[in-house]
């Protein structure tokens, strides 16, 4: 008799807590959900400002011409110094990979909310493939360039002995090195995806402006792609810090910039490319006429 009160409040214990722990749940989803929304939206007007992403082409070439200086300053001994390290591996050698997984998704929900068209959406994602093609181009290209500028050698504990042998390939196949001049394929890559992820993901605030549909699943995806594009240019500050020769290094962030320039900059504006990042998204406004 004297055991059914303690067990009734017990139970209620139990209730009281989950009640609890329901609400902090629900506390914590809000604040989480008003933190996402607060995010995109100042991300979102941060990227579709045109003088800040002026500002932002500025800012790579300052980074690319005066961070070597910085290699004076920082510890030679950072992790970012090994060529080994984990962010050079996963991420900069794969750096296409990843932007062409986070931003595809992005393009690919915002082109398709924004017109529920499926030949549009593959016409705007185009854009990837065309830039996979610059990539790849860009790599054959670099490899040319030091297999024409280059000569064998053989290492020796004396130095480096030359030997008259034609191409690369018949060098490392004696065993031996080939050395020419390395355009950086590293600095060439991150700085093209840095304009190249700047310019798609400016869309957004007109996205935005337009009261198009922006669910926290599309929020989302937005902000990881903000996260890699700070993470690229990271990693390219790294780069220019710990890697290759300072003209090595100029020279593939400057045709990375011409091959941003000659895609986003000139072609995507002709009705024969794949378009520009929100060309036909958005309706235009159309001018009132006064009726007599």
């Amino acid at each position: 008799m004297e055991r059914g009160p303690v067990v009734g409040a017990g139970l209620g214990a139990g209730a009281r807590i989950r009640a609890l722990l329901g609400c902090l749940v629900k506390v914590l989803l809000w604040v989480a959900s008003a933190l996402l929304y607060f995010g995109s939206e100042q991300a979102a007007r941060l990227l579709g400002s045109p003088c800040l992403r002026r500002l932002y082409h500025a800012w790579l070439a300052a980074v690319v011409i005066f961070g070597p200086l910085l290699q004076f300053h920082v510890n030679p001994r950072t992790i970012f110094a090994s060529h080994g390290n984990f962010f050079n591996i996963k991420f900069v050698n794969s750096a296409w990979g990843w932007t062409c997984t986070f931003l595809g998704g992005f393009v690919l929900l915002v082109v398709f909310l924004a017109t529920r068209r499926v030949a549009i959406t593959a016409r705007h994602l185009s854009r990837l493939v065309v830039g996979a093609a610059v990539w790849r181009g860009a790599g054959r290209a670099f490899l040319l360039i030091e297999d024409l500028t280059g000569s064998c050698f053989e290492p020796l504990p004396q130095g480096l002995l030359l030997h008259e042998l034609p191409d690369r390939r018949s060098c490392l196949a004696a065993g031996h090195q080939w050395r020419g001049y390395t355009v950086s394929s590293h600095t060439f890559l991150l700085t093209f995806c840095c304009l190249l992820m700047a310019e798609e993901a400016a869309v957004f605030a007109k996205y935005l402006a337009h009261g198009l549909p922006a669910g926290a699943p599309l929020r989302l995806v937005f902000l990881l792609n903000v996260l890699l594009l700070g993470l690229w240019n990271f990693l390219l500050l790294c780069t220019v810090i710990y890697f290759h020769q300072y003209t090595h290094k100029v020279v593939g962030a400057a045709v990375g910039t011409f091959a941003w320039y000659l895609t986003y900059g000139s072609w995507y504006h002709q009705p024969w490319s794949p378009g520009s990042p929100g060309h036909g998204l958005f309706p235009r406004p159309h001018s009132s006429r006064k009726h007599n």
